[in-house]
């Protein structure tokens, strides 16, 4: 295949869809900042002094009022993603974000502070899923694990970010502690507004739009492969009809595209309700229940944590396309899960004291459980969601799985002050059988990707799943017979498996004019209805 970074010289010191997919992941750093920085915001004794003490259910509220705001948003953010184009949605969804931020940051008290967040989380469930769309849309096919993993790795970075200026801020005496974090979320909000006006849409989006010139242009300036773009989607010439939003969402779930949309929405969710945000936005509270008294010793465990969480996200989003999809999510899960059996079951039978080998176990745990999420889960997640769509459908199903993200994101934020408040352990058995349930079904449904192009890889979801990926599952414990060729492995058997491997230039022409005539039948069948 063609490689995107054919010798040719860049005018620049790399080529500038890495350049653009970096800029629009300033997106994911603003989710990691609040991440980060809002646990350690609410125990601050500078902000108890502003704002007031909070309780474990008004803490709760207060950390996930960003979610449930970002939840609606998310869901048609997508319509207007296909209607306006990428960017023109990811720009005043980041100046929401910086306007709530500055709302936060100027706060006298707690409804004002409440309202600052439900601002920024608006705006973020209007930009964040886009972002991921946009990148998997302008990446070449070798790099595009990689690139699309960015905003992931950049919300891990803002993390560790927000937690050390936390940390840095902690000893100054005026409530200027807790307001300087909410100054640097509004520089970042300019900046990724400013960036996306300076940006090319989608090629892609371009073309689904029938604007061929334009997207030749983009092309061009996003230094993308001609041959590669020719041989996937610029012989394309279907355009899609304008949808209104609740077609868009209807479409979603009818025969063809079902499948996909779920196996996003499983996903999305479920990779929140492993416990990663009890474990990030209440980390100086886990710290504390293990036995790390002291505000200095909790900040500083949480610190360490973010930074292997960060130096753990370097590999794993740069080897993103050397690793399976589903290996990685599969292996992942089981790990995850484990950790939290394991803490839940010190905690259960009482041995976890501020003295003691227990209290490390369950230190070890919690940075096992954050190294290992970010490194799979975390990685895989947003990638998958996004690459396994249709181009027309991509940014609403994205955006629909990200709402859904919000939305479980805000139970885990709310419940695990009260739970933790509860029971010491019900919290961690929660979710070690949540993350366990989820490798049971993506070990049933869930199919590779990798190596795919984005239009060849809507045919993986013609092949029967469950048959197909047992098949997969036992070739690689060596179990399966050896009995088919290599070359009838790249024909029909049984009427049940369909060949994916090849990637040639006619094979893949071929499958995203199938794919395109397919929705496009569809399109027209819905705007009739």
């Amino acid at each position: 295949m063609p490689s995107s970074s054919t010798p040719s010289p860049y005018p620049y010191f790399a080529p500038r869809y890495v350049m653009a997919s970096v800029a629009v992941s300033l997106g994911g750093l603003l989710n990691g900042y609040d991440t980060g920085s809002i646990g350690a915001i609410t125990r601050m004794p500078q902000f108890a002094e502003s704002i007031g003490q909070l309780s474990s259910a008004m803490l709760g509220i207060t950390v996930s009022m960003i979610m449930l705001t970002g939840t609606l948003p998310s869901v048609f953010a997508g319509h207007f993603a296909d209607k306006f184009g990428r960017t023109s949605v990811i720009i005043p969804g980041a100046l929401l974000f910086g306007t709530g931020a500055l709302v936060q940051g100027l706060s006298h008290g707690l409804p004002q502070f409440i309202t600052g967040r439900a601002i920024a989380g608006f705006g973020q469930g209007v930009f964040l899923s886009n972002i991921n769309v946009y990148i998997c849309e302008i990446a070449p096919l070798k790099y595009r694990g990689t690139l699309a993993g960015l905003p992931q790795f950049m919300a891990t970075a803002g993390v560790c970010f927000g937690y050390f200026t936390c940390y840095g801020t902690l000893n100054i005496k005026s409530d200027m502690a807790w307001r300087l974090p909410y100054i640097v979320q509004c520089f970042f909000s300019a900046l990724l507004s400013w960036a996306c006006l300076l940006l090319p849409d989608s090629p892609r989006w371009l073309m689904l739009k029938g604007r061929q010139a334009d997207a030749l242009r983009a092309l061009e300036r996003l230094d993308f492969n001609m041959v590669e773009a020719e041989r996937d989607f610029l012989t394309t010439t279907e355009q899609t009809p304008s949808l209104s939003p609740w077609q868009s969402f209807s479409l979603l779930f009818k025969r063809g595209y079902r499948a996909r949309t779920i196996l996003a929405l499983f996903i999305l969710g479920m990779v929140q309700l492993s416990g990663i945000d009890a474990i990030t936005y209440y980390a100086p509270i886990l710290f504390e229940q293990a036995g790390l008294s002291s505000d200095n010793a909790s900040f500083l465990a949480s610190g360490l944590s973010s930074i292997l969480m960060l130096a753990i996200s370097v590999p794993a989003f740069l080897l993103a396309d050397k690793w399976g999809r589903r290996t990685s999510a599969i292996s992942g899960g089981l790990i995850l899960a484990g950790c939290m059996f394991l803490m839940g079951g010190l905690y259960a039978a009482g041995t976890v004291h501020p003295y003691g080998i227990a209290r490390w176990l369950v230190i070890t745990a919690v940075f096992v459980f954050g190294l290992t999420y970010c490194a799979t889960w975390g990685i895989v997640g947003k990638i998958y969601a996004s690459e396994i769509q249709p181009g027309h459908t991509r940014a609403a199903a994205n955006n629909m799985a990200t709402g859904l993200c919000f939305g479980t994101n805000f139970l885990v934020a709310i419940l695990t002050p009260i739970l933790l408040e509860a029971s010491a352990f019900g919290a961690y058995f929660l979710f070690g059988g949540l993350a366990l349930g989820t490798v049971i079904v993506l070990a049933a449904y869930m199919p590779e990707t990798r190596g795919r192009s984005l239009e060849n890889i809507q045919e993986v979801f013609q092949r029967p799943m469950i048959s197909s990926n047992l098949s997969q599952f036992l070739r690689t414990l060596g179990l399966e017979t050896r009995r088919r060729t290599h070359q009838s492995s790249r024909e029909l058997v049984a009427g049940e498996e369909i060949e994916m491997g090849s990637h040639d230039e006619t094979g893949a022409v071929a499958a995203s004019s199938v794919s395109v005539e397919t929705a496009s039948r569809s399109l027209r069948f819905e705007v009739s209805v």
